[in-house]
């Protein structure tokens, strides 16, 4: 694990597939071990992360919803 600051992407009041295109393009800068929060209004978002992180193999450390706001953490592998 690395010990950068944690990477926040804001992904709120963008439609599938911009969350996800977000954090692949977020991930691609990152180094392995670091971690990166995706916030997101789409509720399509909870799928495509799952099916994301099986495809990819990055880890979906958390995926959650809280006001209206889902919010997937994923860790770089």
């Amino acid at each position: 694990m690395t010990d950068s600051q944690p990477i926040e992407v804001d992904a709120r009041g963008r439609d599938c597939p911009m969350p996800l295109l977000m954090a692949k393009r977020a991930l691609n800068g990152m180094q392995v071990g670091q971690s990166v929060t995706v916030l997101a209004t789409d509720q399509g978002s909870v799928r495509d992360f799952a099916v994301f992180a099986q495809q990819s193999g990055h880890r979906l450390l958390r995926s959650e919803e809280r006001d209206g706001v889902f919010i997937h953490v994923l860790e770089k592998v």
